[in-house]
């Protein structure tokens, strides 16, 4: 699944900046790049984009009020270095609001709530996600079911699969990996480690359980895993 995408910031050293987050996605195809609402707006009459990341101060038509002009908008991640539009900008239904500058971790977040709502929509319509993938095992092939993955670790160019029933080995980098996963039903914990959310048994501390193994969260990824944990969190 492509998610076509429109970049739109008055400024070119910000432009190539997110083209360079954009790249590392093989999901994320950019079909256009303009610097004003106005030629967005010429963009999207012909390309039809799933996605716009969207600058807020520009000359001429402000993202902001540029959103308010949409009839059907695309999703929109706003990416700005002004913090103090946030609220309007989530009023006006943006998928996400990213403040300048983006760190990758950041911007993988946002990407990936895209893919979610794409998936989402597409099974809305009778499009159904696939539930497994395929590895090389050997001199064949092997299925897994998302649903039997525990965590994935990686190691330079080979991965494996820790499932309830085993372990699989597969030349694969880690991105390669992630990026056949299903969005929202897996969580990266740190550069080496991919977790299924609903295997996760406990955290405490730096360290998330999975069955019997202990594996470490490094603090760039902690964020996101501790905003899983307070959506799901019982209060008082």
């Amino acid at each position: 699944m492509k998610i076509k995408c429109i970049i739109v910031d008055d400024e070119p050293l910000a432009r190539e900046g997110m083209m360079m987050l954009v790249k590392d996605y093989s999901f994320l195809e950019v079909t256009g790049v303009c610097g004003s609402a106005m030629q967005a707006n010429s963009l999207m009459a012909q390309d039809k984009p799933d996605l716009l990341f969207l600058d807020i101060q520009m000359p001429g038509i402000m993202g902001l009020d540029f959103v308010r002009s949409l009839t059907n908008p695309p999703m929109i991640i706003i990416t700005t270095a002004y913090p103090n539009f946030a609220l309007e900008g989530f009023e006006l239904n943006v998928l996400d609001y990213l403040v300048k500058p983006i760190t990758p971790e950041r911007f993988l977040t946002a990407v990936n709530r895209a893919r979610t709502l794409m998936e989402s929509r597409k099974s809305e319509t009778g499009n159904t996600v696939e539930d497994y993938f395929f590895i090389r095992s050997g001199n064949g092939f092997e299925k897994i079911s998302f649903q039997e993955i525990l965590y994935i670790e990686g190691c330079e160019n080979y991965c494996s699969i820790h499932t309830a029933g085993g372990k699989y080995m597969t030349l694969t980098t880690m991105r390669s990996l992630e990026e056949q996963l299903p969005s929202g039903r897996f969580l990266r914990i740190q550069k080496s480690f991919i977790v299924a959310i609903d295997k996760i048994h406990s955290l405490n501390g730096n360290i998330l359980k999975i069955g019997t193994r202990e594996l470490p969260v490094s603090k760039n990824y902690k964020a996101a895993l501790l905003e899983l944990i307070d959506r799901k969190l019982i209060r008082k």
